[in-house]
């Protein structure tokens, strides 16, 4: 919300919790991964079924390939709060914005928890195989264009599977969505933690959300 670490007055904070109790009770969380081969270069990542027998897409990004190096497998994700986050937004929108903007920020916050509920369930069982996972990276992180959402859409069935949509101009609905690639390497560096702080492992050191 842009308090950066400031205290906001009691106002805002009665606000905040009432916001976020209709949030929580107006959210259907849903999420589908999928786990694939990978092979990275210095622009290009691919990924492939587990035998390399099938190539389900190749991503044309240099950042991705630096945040993917050295990654022998990947998951890729889709994970969202549901429509009911949009309605309760839109209602807010008409009749109180100091409540909207709360509950963009929560909304915010909640998928961002969610996502790393369903990373810490894949850091789980990519640790009984001593594999490690790179920070999460999205469509239109660095030089990674929005238009591989589209490639995303098509390998993860997110439609038909969670019924999360992708409009004309690759932007997602319901709006509180993630999708995201996710490295599995066998070197622990720079890679996240449950305990470790996430900013720590994320090579983004321009990013306005950071917190070290």
């Amino acid at each position: 919300m842009g308090y950066q670490g400031k205290i906001p007055d009691e106002s805002v904070c009665r606000m905040t919790d009432e916001v976020l109790d209709e949030l929580l009770n107006a959210i259907e969380p849903k999420n589908i991964y999928m786990r694939f081969a990978c092979n990275v270069s210095d622009e290009k990542v691919s990924l492939y079924d587990m035998e390399y027998k099938k190539k389900y897409l190749t991503a044309t990004s240099r950042d991705l390939s630096v945040n993917m190096a050295q990654c022998q497998q990947a998951v890729l994700m889709a994970a969202t709060l549901g429509i009911g986050a949009d309605k309760l937004l839109n209602r807010y929108e008409l009749i109180n914005m100091a409540k909207a903007s709360i509950a963009q920020a929560c909304g915010a916050e909640c998928i961002e928890a969610y996502c790393n509920i369903i990373q810490e369930e894949i850091r789980e069982w990519a640790g009984k195989e001593k594999m490690y996972l790179r920070p999460r990276f999205s469509a239109g992180y660095g030089d990674l264009g929005l238009d591989t959402q589209r490639d995303i859409f098509n390998v993860l069935e997110c439609t038909k599977r969670i019924g999360l949509t992708l409009t004309q101009s690759v932007l997602m609905y319901p709006t509180k969505s993630v999708t995201a690639f996710i490295g599995l390497t066998t070197n622990a560096r720079g890679c996240y933690s449950r305990n470790a702080d996430k900013c720590a492992a994320c090579d983004n050191k321009g990013c306005e959300f950071r917190n070290d």
